[in-house]
């Protein structure tokens, strides 16, 4: 007998891993901007951004808002 909706310990660690690797990236593109210093509201834009789009923003944050940053 099949049982639906069953998740083995393989799947579970696979699952673990998946959100693991998705969640990384996202953690250390805040935790970048929040120590950032960034021209008018686009800090806000990006945190935003980030929160929303979750790795996608942080793929977004890492290869366009780096360069946004304020040099001092």
């Amino acid at each position: 007998m099949t049982y639906l909706g069953i998740i083995g310990p393989a799947q579970m660690i696979i699952i673990l891993i998946a959100v693991f690797l998705g969640i990384i990236p996202t953690i250390i593109a805040l935790i970048d901007i929040l120590k950032s210093k960034f021209n008018g509201n686009d800090k806000i834009v990006w945190i935003l951004v980030v929160l929303f789009l979750n790795l996608l923003g942080a793929i977004l944050y890492f290869t366009i808002g780096r360069k946004q940053k304020q040099t001092n």
